[in-house]
C-alpha cells in the first residue's frame, strides 16, 4: 500500500523528560497536519544521548504515563520512538517501541552497544537478545537502533523474518573528515542504508538526531531508501528537520521482480554453514 512517513530529526535535551515528551508531541502533532501515516524518532528521543550515571533517573517503564501517551497519539498515526526502558527486574534497555492504532505493537531492545570511540553503553545498559520483524498496517518491519545496523546479521534477520521495511533509530555523532572534506561518519551512514536497502531489496527509513550533548554534535542527514538504494528524500545537515515522504508500495513489488535478491535467498544454507562454524570451522 501507499503511505506517508514523517522523520523527525529533533534536539533532544539531555536527561530533559518533561521537555523532550514536549518535542515529540509538537513532532507528532505536526506529522499529522502534514497527513503523514507514520513517525519516527531518533534513538533515545525522549532522553537525550550520554546519560551515563541519569540512566535510572530517566528510565520509564512500558506502563508509564509518558508511553500511554504515545500510544494514545499513535491512535491518529504510527509512532516509533526511541528512550531507556526499565523492566520489572530494574534492567535498563536503549530501546524503541512501535505503536500504531492506541498500543504497542512491537518494541525493540538495542542488541549491538557500542564500547568504542565515543561510546560507552555496555557501562550503564543491559543488551537486548533478539530481532524480530511485525505486521503493521503497512506491511511488515523491523526495527533497528544505530550501532545494530552495522552488524550485518541484524538487518538480515529482520529481512528473513519478512521485514520489507527497516526503521533504523539513531544518535550518530560526527566523527572524521573524508578526502573530500565531508563528514566521514555521514558518508559511511549513507552507503550503509544504501547497501542495506539494494541487497535485502526493502525500504530503509534512517531517522537521526541533531544538537550538541558534552561537546558532541550529532549530523543529522535522516533519509527514506527506497529498496533499489536510491535515496526517495534527504534531511538537512545539522538542522532540526521533519520531511515527509511518500511511499510507493507498487515500486517495492518492481524491484523485487526486477533484482529477486530475496527471492533467491537460501535460508536453509545458511543455517547449514553457520551450525558447521558454530561447531568449529573444521567440521
Amino acid at each position: 500500500m501507499d503511505f506517508s512517513v514523517a522523520l523527525a530529526q529533533i534536539k533532544p535535551k539531555l536527561g530533559c523528560l518533561a521537555e523532550n515528551r514536549t518535542l515529540v508531541e509538537s513532532s507528532i502533532e505536526r506529522a499529522i497536519a502534514d497527513k503523514a501515516d507514520l513517525a519516527v524518532f531518533p534513538e533515545l528521543a525522549l532522553t537525550g544521548y550520554f546519560l551515563r550515571d541519569l540512566v535510572p533517573d530517566v528510565a520509564l517503564r512500558l506502563d508509564s504515563p509518558e508511553i500511554a501517551r504515545i500510544c494514545e497519539l499513535s491512535r491518529h498515526i504510527a509512532i516509533a520512538v526511541g528512550f531507556v526502558e526499565v523492566s520489572d527486574d530494574y534492567r535498563f534497555f536503549n530501546s524503541a517501541i512501535y505503536a500504531e492504532r492506541g498500543e504497542i505493537r512491537h518494541i525493540h531492545r538495542k542488541v549491538y552497544l557500542p564500547t568504542y570511540g565515543l561510546f560507552d553503553e555496555q557501562r550503564y545498559l543491559a543488551r537486548g537478545e533478539r530481532f524480530r520483524a511485525f505486521d503493521t498496517r503497512f506491511g511488515r518491519m523491523g526495527l533497528l537502533i544505530c550501532e545494530d545496523m552495522w552488524h550485518l546479521s541484524a538487518p538480515y534477520i529482520l529481512a528473513m523474518d519478512g521485514a520489507t521495511t527497516l526503521v533504523c533509530l539513531s544518535s550518530s555523532p560526527g566523527r572524521g573528515i573524508s578526502e573530500d572534506e565531508n563528514l566521514g561518519s555521514t558518508i559511511a551512514w549513507q552507503k550503509l542504508t544504501s547497501t542495506t536497502a539494494m541487497f535485502l531489496n526493502c525500504r530503509v527509513f534512517y531517522c537521526n538526531r541533531v544538537g550538541f550533548e558534552d561537546g558532541v554534535n550529532f549530523w543529522g542527514g535522516s533519509e527514506v531508501v527506497a529498496p533499489s538504494g536510491r535515496v526517495a528524500s534527504r534531511a538537512r545537515l545539522f538542522e532540526e528537520d521533519q520531511t515527509i515522504t511518500r511511499i510507493d508500495g507498487g515500486e517495492l513489488r518492481r524491484e523485487r521482480i526486477f533484482s529477486p535478491m530475496m527471492r533467491d535467498e537460501n535460508l536453509s544454507v545458511t543455517m547449514k554453514e553457520l551450525r558447521r562454524i558454530e561447531r568449529g570451522r573444521d567440521c
